[in-house]
């Protein structure tokens, strides 16, 4: 039985090259593709898969949350995430959503057309390594910085998180900077968008 398959990521190149991979596989046929999370939907209404392939690129926070849009208004399409940078929270979030299969990046394509087969088959299929991902307390980050940087994500200024945490504007970026230390992001809404995708706000 030929599975239909729809891929997402909001990287066009990895988007095309996964596709166009996937496609070869003998009993797989890629039938459409989005690379922006909003088009998740309304394609896979369009296209009908049964099995959904979400890139690292979309699986976030906010992709979580159209995954667990779409399984609940296209509940035939099985969801096979590929994460980023896995943390156990990450993983049961995106379980909650609705995912099967969840595959790390470094995977090799074998272990993805693996865990799409099993998705299409109805069953949830977690690499091994994942389920020794790190847990929130390995995460670099102290509470402070992590509330400073959920409040960031939110587009809250320095003034408004220093009212909100009853904190000096000051001790607010100083937070700040030594979160975008850690995280090695290129600004404070950089180190956001990273703490994210790892599962730590």
């Amino acid at each position: 039985m030929t599975i239909r398959i729809m891929v997402a990521d909001d990287h066009v190149l990895f988007l095309e090259a996964l596709a166009e991979a996937l496609d070869r596989v003998e009993d797989f046929d890629v039938v459409g593709a989005a690379c922006e999370s909003g088009e998740l939907l309304p394609t896979a209404q369009r296209v009908s898969p049964s099995v959904l392939v979400v890139g690292g690129g979309m699986s976030g926070p906010g992709g979580l949350c159209r995954v667990a849009e779409l399984t609940r208004r296209v509940p035939s399409c099985g969801i096979t995430l590929i994460v980023v940078e896995p943390t156990r929270s990450h993983v049961t979030r995106a379980v909650e959503a609705g995912v099967l299969g969840i595959v790390p990046k470094q995977a090799k394509l074998p272990n993805l057309i693996g865990a799409i087969r099993g998705v299409a088959a109805g069953c949830v299929t977690v690499d091994p390594c994942l389920l020794n991902a790190p847990g929130p307390g390995n995460r670099c980050l102290n509470d402070r910085e992590v509330e400073i940087l959920r409040l960031t994500a939110t587009g809250a200024s320095i003034k408004e998180i220093a009212q909100e945490l009853y904190l000096a504007s000051g001790t607010v970026r100083n937070l700040t900077s030594a979160a975008i230390r850690k995280l090695q992001g290129r600004n404070r809404f950089d180190a956001a968008r990273i703490a994210l995708e790892r599962g730590w706000l």
